[in-house]
């Protein structure tokens, strides 16, 4: 019997949207799914050699951080002030630290060791100008059409 296949779109790159479609692309990986993460826009940050990955707060309502002994809200309207977002990215990298949950890097790696496939989409590399030098080895790159290809043949399909 043929593996069951998964794609997920991966739109956004900033630290706390990285962590979704790579723990969910490297658990199903582990279960025994064929996976597909097909890299778009924003979210080719995630594939870059040097990553320098912040935290979004703008617009993000429901963010909250374990603070004092329970959890903090941080209204929109803080997030907008100067040195917010490395506030909050500072917070979020001392978690995960403290947590023991791993990196983005060590969740690339364990995508890698997962053989779960990889693609940059081409056009956006080329619309962004980015360079192939730039990004991780063991990539692919391509366009829409690879991934709808990909997609028409998964039985699951996410869009992060």
């Amino acid at each position: 019997m043929a593996a069951k296949k998964m794609s997920i779109i991966v739109t956004k790159g900033s630290l706390d949207w990285g962590y979704p479609p790579l723990i969910l692309a490297t658990t199903a990986a582990s279960m025994g799914l064929d996976v597909t993460l097909f890299f778009t826009f924003y979210g080719l940050a995630l594939l870059k050699k040097k990553l320098d990955l912040k935290v979004t707060t703008l617009g993000n309502a429901a963010m909250e951080m374990p603070m004092m002994g329970m959890h903090m809200a941080m209204p929109n309207l803080v997030g907008a002030l100067p040195g917010m977002d490395g506030m909050a990215t500072a917070m979020m990298k001392d978690l995960i630290k403290k947590k023991g949950v791993a990196s983005i890097e060590e969740l690339r790696e364990m995508a890698k060791e997962c053989e779960v496939r990889m693609i940059a989409c081409q056009m956006t590399m080329d619309l962004f100008e980015y360079d192939r030098c730039d990004m991780i080895d063991g990539i692919e790159y391509a366009g829409a059409a690879t991934y709808i290809e990909t997609a028409t043949n998964s039985e699951i399909n996410l869009f992060i």
